[in-house]
C-alpha cells in the first residue's frame, strides 16, 4: 500500500485537486482522527469558498431530503460547493450519505432542477492512477 502523503503527491500530478472551506473547517477540528495528515495533504490545494448559490442549492438538497441537515455545513455544503463550482468529480470515504447509489438519481435532479449538473460521486482508490501511465 502506497503510503498517504507520497499518494496524494503522485495524484497531484495526474488531477488538478481542490478543496471546500467547508472541508478545512472539519479537518481543523482537534478531535478529528489524523488530522495534521489530513491538513499536510490538503496543503496547495485550490481553495473553492461557499458562496451565497452553494448554500441556497445546499438548503434545496436538505429540504429535499438528498442530504441530511445542517443544511450550512457537512455534506450538504460539500456537494452544494462543489456543484456550483463546476468540479467534476467530488471524492469521498463518506458512503453514508455522499457516495451511495441509490442517492445518485435524487442528487442529480435536484442539481438540474436549480440549473447545475451534479458532480460525479465516487471514493478516492478509484482515481489512483500510476506514475508510469498516468492512468
Amino acid at each position: 500500500m502506497v503510503e498517504s502523503q507520497t499518494w496524494w503527491t503522485l495524484q497531484r500530478k495526474f488531477h488538478h485537486l481542490v478543496i471546500s472551506a467547508e472541508v478545512l473547517r472539519e479537518l481543523s477540528d482537534p478531535a478529528h482522527p489524523n488530522r495534521e495528515l489530513a491538513l499536510r495533504m490538503t496543503a496547495g490545494m485550490s481553495l473553492l469558498p461557499i458562496i451565497e448559490r452553494a448554500e441556497m442549492l445546499a438548503q434545496m438538497l436538505v429540504r429535499e431530503k438528498a442530504m441530511p441537515g445542517p443544511e450550512s455545513a457537512g455534506d450538504a455544503i460539500h456537494l452544494a460547493v462543489a456543484t456550483v463550482h463546476g468540479v467534476e468529480f467530488l471524492l469521498t470515504w463518506n458512503q453514508k450519505h455522499l457516495a451511495k447509489v441509490n442517492k445518485v438519481r435524487h442528487l442529480q435532479a435536484i442539481c438540474s432542477k436549480a440549473g447545475y449538473t451534479a458532480p460525479i460521486i465516487a471514493m478516492p482508490d478509484q482515481f489512483w492512477a500510476d506514475e508510469e501511465s498516468g492512468t
